[in-house]
């Protein structure tokens, strides 16, 4: 078994938890985000996905699981470890798997994905493909990432932001993939929800919001208080 399976194995069949905070929130400090992150290893998490290097860092030297990095720069295109440097930088605060941007779109420094994706590989690195629809999926696939997703999915313009996590995506690319791990991302919401995306065949599921974003949670919460109280 190689170090690449042997890491994807550790994740296989679990709960990956997403510890980020967003800028300007009370809980971004990296110190905060490691302490959420162990909590997040002890109540059964198999891996811990992070953005920033500072909080990549900080979770590394914390938790035992696999810790996903990357880096978000910008707020539009391609921001999500938008290049070579960018991903370097993640892998050399400790990342054990490094997601990146995995969609059709230019990347800042002009490298294609697949260039990216060699680069990194020469240099070790493991690398999770964030996929905003099919087309991406193939197009990692063909550029031989370890492991793909359906992170930007809705997010990108090609699909609809569904209410809960794509199910479809998540399903077509599990049938037409079978020899690469699938992760399912974004908008899990509930225990109901984490149960279908493994049924579906997922590899494994991340859930962010609905565990570390606690100003979401509330907000929930507090909609559906206000919604009983006015009947």
């Amino acid at each position: 078994m190689t170090n690449v399976d042997a890491l994807l194995a550790r994740i296989k069949g679990g709960l990956i938890v997403s510890v980020q905070a967003y800028p300007g929130e009370p809980m971004r400090h990296p110190e905060t985000m490691a302490q959420i992150a162990l909590a997040a290893e002890l109540g059964g998490a198999v891996g811990i996905r992070c953005q920033g290097l500072s909080d990549i860092a900080a979770i590394r030297g914390q938790v035992d699981v696999p810790v996903i990095g990357l880096w978000k720069d910008g707020h539009e295109g391609v921001y999500i470890t938008p290049t070579l440097r960018h991903a370097r930088a993640c892998m050399m605060a400790g990342a054990d798997i490094v997601a990146i941007d995995a969609t059709r779109r230019p990347r800042p420094d002009g490298l294609t994905y697949a260039e990216t994706v060699a680069a990194l590989h020469d240099e070790g690195a493991v690398v999770m493909a964030d996929c905003g629809s099919f087309e991406d999926a193939a197009m990692a696939a063909e550029a031989g990432t370890d492991i793909l997703s359906t992170t930007l999915s809705g997010y990108t313009g090609e699909r609809p932001k569904t209410d809960g996590p794509d199910f479809e995506l998540l399903t077509q690319m599990v049938e037409e993939f079978p020899e690469f791990p699938v992760l399912c991302e974004g908008r899990i919401h509930n225990l109901d929800q984490a149960r279908k995306v493994m049924e579906a065949g997922a590899w494994a599921a991340v859930v962010g919001t609905a565990i570390t974003h606690p100003t979401s949670i509330t907000k929930w919460f507090a909609q559906a208080v206000k919604e009983g109280t006015t009947k």
